[in-house]
């Protein structure tokens, strides 16, 4: 496909509003302040959260996509704990991917503690290819689309990744949008404890030290890719 072709240039998927901000926050405001459009796509308003409601979460979400410079976010409400392999979320998922025509798209790593984290990967995948195939209908008799990058980003645990992204520039407003979820990253007054409201952010900008460490940058962002990386630059250290 030629350049034109492309009308944004990331497409982030989570299944939870924080999920990439978790994950790839940094990356999505590195390549926001070099002018690139980001959409971010949350697949539910994660209404089983244990903290906060969904009013909250959504305004919480705005407020960290305009930090990391998203230019748009948008929520499909899928059932939260309810992202399994259905059409009817396939077909939704393709819709997006029609109707904003990435260049890149991203989501969760499958190996997660968290089964919608894995789900939502495995629905995303299955929408980009559904996205290219020319008879496969969507709304509006949508055209096909064929994205040409599916990249996967860590949200919990620690996996030696594919490649990094250095986000060392960036690593302020990846920790600013985490703490944009008030009610998910702190022990609010009758607030539950949840794996979250302990130490969560600081966990993931240690993780984000370790994998700057061993590309020799200050902080990088890890991901993975199910087909081979072409490298336009950097093989010399450039």
């Amino acid at each position: 496909m030629k350049i034109k072709d492309y009308k944004t240039d990331i497409l982030a998927f989570g299944a939870h509003a924080d999920d990439v901000e978790i994950g790839m926050g940094g990356t999505i405001s590195k390549y926001a302040a070099q002018g690139k459009k980001i959409v971010i796509c949350d697949l539910t308003k994660a209404e089983l959260s244990s903290n906060g409601n969904v009013d909250t979460r959504v305004t919480e979400a705005k407020a960290a996509a305009s930090i990391l410079g998203a230019a748009e976010r948008i929520t499909l409400n899928l059932p939260d704990r309810g992202l399994f392999m259905k059409d009817e979320y396939i077909r939704k998922i393709t819709e997006v991917i029609r109707t904003y025509k990435p260049f890149a798209i991203f989501a969760p790593y499958t190996a997660d503690r968290h089964p919608d984290h894995g789900n939502c990967a495995r629905l995303v995948e299955e929408a980009v290819f559904s996205a290219g195939i020319k008879k496969y209908e969507t709304a509006n008799g949508q055209e096909p689309h064929r994205t040409r990058n599916l990249y996967f980003y860590m949200i919990n645990g620690f996996h030696q990744p594919g490649f990094v992204v250095d986000i060392s520039l960036h690593i302020e407003q990846k920790l600013a949008s985490l703490n944009a979820y008030t009610s998910q990253f702190q022990k609010l007054e009758g607030s539950l404890d949840t794996p979250l409201t302990h130490g969560y952010i600081e966990s993931i900008e240690a993780r984000e030290r370790l994998f700057g460490k061993e590309a020799g940058v200050a902080y990088a962002e890890g991901f993975f890719s199910k087909k081979p990386i072409v490298l336009e630059s950097d093989l010399l250290g450039e």
